[in-house]
């Protein structure tokens, strides 16, 4: 599937799901507590003068909590432009983007679904032992390792767009245009992964952290690990 194709299901599948109304207090509890695990995890990588800004990046607009309803709306009436006026990489960054928020949103669904439906965990806080046994429950592995693999290809895209100093300079162009046409979100997304990507001057080691990192940690709480989070990774 192309890019521009892979946007449209991507913003239909994620449209689908923002619908759902299931548990929405229960939803916020978990993305608030997995955005905190995460920064507890990378802790030194967002007390690294090199890879703060990109490791803050990463939590905020791929893997932490932060809201994309205004991204969804804006996706839902501007995939013309998008194919229209950027270049192909930069569709492949926001597709992946859009498709690992997708996939975000079923997986939390899923979570929140067996923390409800298991008597242990249906009135108690979200803790590491409910995370980890509610993980195990909703299943996932295949989305899981798909999840992680499209973190990492979002990352391998900004570094090659930074690569590019023509796309620098067509973002800066389109910025004020982009907001006035209603792609605000897309313009501030794709602009701050290029400067953070080029402030990073090559992403290879900070990716294979991650991803490593994140792995791993996937592969303790299936095999149901007594302490998952707190044995070094």
């Amino acid at each position: 599937m192309d890019s521009a194709n892979r946007l449209r299901a991507a913003a239909a599948d994620v449209a689908g799901l923002r619908a759902l109304t299931e548990h929405p207090a229960r939803r916020a509890e978990l993305r608030a507590w997995q955005a905190a695990r995460l920064e507890r995890t990378h802790a030194d990588l967002l007390a690294s003068p090199r890879y703060r800004a990109a490791t803050r990046f990463f939590l905020d607009e791929l893997y932490g909590s932060k809201d994309f309803s205004q991204r969804d709306a804006e996706l839902a009436r501007v995939i013309p432009a998008l194919v229209k006026f950027l270049p192909n990489s930069a569709l492949v960054a926001i597709a992946d983007a859009v498709e690992l928020d997708a996939l975000s949103e079923r997986l939390d669904l899923s979570m929140v679904r067996a923390l409800q439906a298991d008597a242990q965990l249906g009135d108690c806080p979200i803790d590491a032992p409910a995370y980890a046994r509610a993980y195990r429950i909703a299943g996932s592995a295949p989305d899981r390792q798909r999840q992680i693999e499209l973190v990492e290809h979002v990352g391998h895209t900004l570094d090659g767009l930074v690569r590019h100093p023509m796309i620098g300079a067509l973002l800066r162009t389109m910025a004020r245009p982009a907001h006035l046409a209603g792609l605000g979100a897309m313009q501030d997304f794709l602009s701050a992964g290029f400067a953070v990507f080029r402030e990073m001057r090559g992403a290879e080691a900070f990716l294979q952290i991650l991803v490593e990192r994140e792995t791993q940690l996937m592969r303790r709480l299936y095999a149901g690990e007594p302490e998952p989070f707190t044995t070094p990774l």
